[in-house]
């Protein structure tokens, strides 16, 4: 007999709404706080729609609302973002890393996956490569494989208590997990410091994350630039301890000298646009490039 899920389409009008609160987000990051009016003229919709954005994106903690307009949230080491939050981040940076870290993963492998929104977006790109096992304790990577129903992909899916990324921590996690080995854990993480290496708010994700290196043959870790310079309450391993490291080329220079000089292959994912000459002649960039 089949099985039916429903499933919930948003409308047009929810993708409009959720890409204006995208930009406002984005700005409110990079200025570390906007007016409403500033929004309004930046945006081309009414002080209403607007103050309705914040509002949502108030009470998700994405962003302070306050009177005429919205700052930007502290960060703190013992912060950990929900899922809803990291979702909306880097959308681009994140989706090109998972389509270049998607290429690492072999037919017949047995690979591990950590929870996050980066994950998350990699395991969408898994679905067509055979014979796959996957170890996860993130609820949203298994929902998304789980999806694919196919007889050959096989998912793992530990115990443990859920944390605001949805993930499954603490010592049932542990415990099945220490149980098994696995070709490489792909490993999401909310910080990366040249001294503290991978790190995150949560001490039971750090034990549940720690015991996943150690099944593991091979630690791949996917971060966009945003995650560099920033350290959380406690440590994952060392940056030596990472073999593979995917990001973007929004990476600060002086990053990415770091992370060669202490993991032995450092992966920069293009991202942005090619800037447009306008001296260079058409005709002989065509014949270059044939």
């Amino acid at each position: 007999m089949s099985q039916h899920r429903n499933v919930r389409f948003g409308t047009f009008g929810d993708v409009l709404a959720a890409m204006r609160q995208a930009k406002i987000l984005e700005e409110v990051r990079r200025t570390g706080g906007a007016r409403v009016a500033q929004l309004t003229a930046l945006l081309g919709v009414s002080d209403m729609t607007v103050r309705r954005d914040l509002e949502t994106l108030d009470r998700k903690g994405l962003l302070s609302k306050v009177h005429g307009g919205a700052t930007a949230m502290e960060t703190a080491s013992a912060v950990e973002p929900g899922f809803e939050v990291t979702s909306l981040r880097e959308v681009p940076e994140k989706e090109a890393i998972a389509t270049r870290a998607a290429e690492l993963v072999r037919p017949g492998m047995a690979i591990a996956i950590t929870a996050g929104s980066t994950t998350w977006t990699l395991a969408r790109h898994l679905g067509d490569i055979a014979n796959l096992t996957v170890v996860t304790n993130s609820l949203k990577v298994a929902e998304v494989l789980h999806g694919r129903q196919r007889p050959d992909l096989t998912v793992v899916l530990t115990g443990g208590l859920r944390t605001p990324s949805d993930g499954l921590v603490g010592p049932v996690a542990v415990q099945a997990i220490r149980s098994l080995h696995v070709d490489m854990v792909i490993m999401g993480v909310h910080g990366i410091d040249e001294r503290a290496g991978l790190t995150t708010p949560n001490l039971l994700e750090a034990e549940t994350n720690r015991a996943l290196v150690e099944s593991a043959r091979r630690l791949v870790v996917v971060a966009d630039h945003t995650k560099w310079g920033v350290v959380g309450l406690a440590q994952i391993a060392p940056l030596r301890a990472v073999t593979t490291l995917l990001t973007d080329d929004r990476l600060p220079a002086h990053a990415a000298e770091v992370l060669s000089e202490q993991v032995p292959e450092v992966i920069i994912i293009p991202t942005s646009e090619p800037e447009f000459d306008p001296d260079e002649d058409p005709d002989e960039a065509d014949d270059t490039e044939r």
